[in-house]
């Protein structure tokens, strides 16, 4: 009973955070909310184990993401959502997110990651690291050409909008 009450505030005090990171990732909220729904029964089913991991968040998250990775690759979702995007010309109800999430879905997938962790999931560059096994400089390298790569896209769709 105590385990069960302690992954239920876990998971209480972690899906909506993590369900947002996933969702700024794939672009889509009920896709999201069940990749993230998939990646916290894992943990539940492992739980003993996971309960006792330095940071069982990351793990839960790690999972979330490869999950979700692993459904944009066999979906094509990103390529699928791109060239919708590029067809319609209709200004969606909230320009600021959609604008967002359409240049995001436009960068490459380690950039788009890097940005989302960092600042929208609040992970430090040496945790990003960690979490992807790969040096710092890599992180930062990623981060700097995802901020570049987000800037333009957004200036871009700025100047579209402004003609």
């Amino acid at each position: 009973m105590r385990a069960s009450l302690e992954f239920d505030d876990f998971y209480a005090a972690n899906v909506r955070v993590i369900t947002g990171q996933i969702f700024a990732y794939t672009g889509d909220r009920a896709e999201a909310e069940d990749l993230v729904a998939e990646a916290f029964c894992r943990a539940l089913a492992r739980w003993r184990k996971v309960r006792e991991y330095e940071n069982p968040t990351a793990w839960v998250r790690r999972v979330a993401w490869n999950l979700a990775t692993s459904h944009l690759r066999r979906r094509g979702v990103v390529q699928r959502f791109l060239n919708r995007q590029r067809e319609t010309h209709e200004k969606a109800p909230d320009g600021d997110r959609v604008d967002l999430m359409r240049a995001l879905a436009g960068i490459g997938e380690h950039h788009r990651k890097a940005v989302i962790l960092r600042y929208m999931a609040g992970l430090t560059v040496a945790e990003i690291a960690e979490q992807e096994g790969v040096a710092e400089a890599t992180v930062r390298s990623w981060l700097t050409r995802g901020k570049a790569a987000l800037a333009g896209r957004l200036t871009v769709q700025d100047e579209m909008e402004q003609r």
